[in-house]
């Protein structure tokens, strides 16, 4: 015969049992709970890597800046997968091996799920061979000679064929002032080098003799344009002249002022640069420079309702922040590249659901970004470089540009050069079955 309080007396262990073990499963769901909630609390890391000192910061600054703004606009939404973004600002100070070491150092250190930077491709070729060791993700913003595709980077500056070949071709034409010879005048490194090397094939294509192009470059940071713009002068005598000029950072400052000292306008000899906007125009007396021309992809004076949006934004922010400048801050293209970048990055990430550099790179591609200069964007897939519309202006007495020249729309880049024979010959397309960035024949094949 079983008794009750035998029953009692057995039950009592396995009922202690079950209460240690329910609050063990309640404590292993709280602590469940605190890393879900902690987890999604942590914040996501991006690089801005940009010089702030040293002789690019004139140009740079403004994109450390514009980037801050594009950060402050996706935390104030909710953040990206519900974490805050958060930058993580270094200053290479215009000292490419340094580039190398700190973008090393936001990758391996900071932990950042992207990198958003450089300006010469100097800097980019010195960060490159970083960011395809650890499997980095780069976007670059500015305007460069091609001859490039790398897995790791998303080029939103133009390519030649977006910015430097449409350029020549308006000098050649007669709205342009039928250029006949032209002076290639850059700053030394490989993206001045590169770029005229494709106008040299370029113009030797349309009927260019050698003897009228003149090729002329100066170290980073040159100040004494003088003898320089004197020969420019004699060279031009007897045929219509044009310069292209892809001087970058401070050294544009004494250029144009040295064109004026010597009394050069544009209707006697125009210039065209490829890295001249409204940033660089601040710093100068810009009445002399009327009519003189740059090529870019946006300027702040496009006429459109999302430009008009995006340069309120923008002095909003640099009045909100206070920035140096104030009321006198402008945007220009390599602002709009950077923001672009960012939005993309940002629309990657949360249609991958993720920050992992593999899920989000392959996200990136056929991202459309609706651009303050009123064009859908495109993020091509194949060669990671964006569809861009091209534009030519004329400098204002006002620092401001006034658009003479533009494509119906977006073109898509070439990455490598048609005009360079071995280049010509070469495929950037990341996508199967080439996957490459500078091959002449498929990876794979069946």
């Amino acid at each position: 015969m079983i008794r009750m309080n035998d029953v009692r007396e057995r039950t009592k262990p396995l009922t202690a049992r079950w209460r240690s073990s329910i609050a063990l499963i309640g404590l292993l769901a709280g602590l469940f709970t605190w890393l879900s909630a902690a987890q999604a609390a942590e914040s996501i890391k991006v690089g801005i890597l940009h010089s702030l000192s040293g002789t690019m910061a004139i140009s740079e600054t403004s994109l450390k800046d514009v980037a801050l703004m594009a950060i402050e606009e996706i935390n104030e939404a909710g953040g990206l997968l519900g974490r805050p973004v958060e930058p993580v600002v270094v200053d290479p100070a215009s000292d490419w091996p340094l580039f190398a070491e700190k973008a090393r150092e936001l990758i391996q250190q900071e932990k950042v799920a992207v990198v958003f930077g450089c300006w010469t491709s100097v800097s980019r070729k010195s960060v490159l061979p970083v960011f395809e060791e650890l499997n980095g993700l780069l976007f670059y913003p500015v305007q460069y000679e091609g001859e490039e595709s790398s897995f790791n980077v998303f080029y939103t500056g133009a390519a030649p064929n977006q910015q430097a070949i449409p350029a020549v071709e308006y000098l050649m034409s007669e709205d342009g002032g039928g250029a006949e010879r032209f002076v290639l005048l850059g700053t030394d490194y490989v993206y001045p080098r590169t770029t005229n090397k494709i106008l040299n094939y370029f113009l030797e294509s349309k009927g260019v003799a050698k003897a009228d192009v003149m090729e002329l470059y100066t170290p980073f940071g040159h100040s004494d344009y003088q003898t320089i713009v004197a020969d420019i002068k004699k060279f031009a005598v007897g045929k219509p002249t044009a310069v292209v000029s892809t001087i970058n950072g401070d050294s544009n400052v004494p250029f144009y002022k040295e064109l004026a000292n010597q009394g050069l306008k544009a209707e006697d000899i125009p210039v065209v640069a490829f890295s001249v906007g409204e940033e660089e125009l601040r710093g100068i007396d810009t009445a002399p420079l009327v009519g003189h021309l740059a090529a870019w992809n946006y300027f702040m004076s496009v006429e459109t309702p999302e430009n008009q949006g995006f340069v309120e934004k923008w002095k909003a922010y640099v009045k909100k922040h206070q920035l140096p400048g104030g009321d006198k801050r402008v945007t220009n293209d390599p602002m709009e590249a950077t923001y672009i970048g960012i939005r993309m990055w940002a629309q990657a990430v949360e249609q991958a659901g993720t920050t992992d550099v593999d899920a989000v790179r392959q996200a990136v591609g056929n991202q459309v970004v609706r651009s303050p200069s009123g064009f859908d964007i495109t993020m091509d897939a194949k060669n990671h470089h964006l569809h861009k519309p091209v534009l030519i202006a004329e400098v204002r007495e006002d620092g401001q540009f006034d658009i003479v020249w533009n494509t119906e729309g977006p073109i898509r880049a070439q990455a490598w050069s048609p005009f360079i024979p071995d280049s010509a010959k070469k495929v950037a397309d990341w996508t199967y079955p080439w996957v490459c960035g500078n091959c002449t024949e498929p990876k794979f094949k069946n």
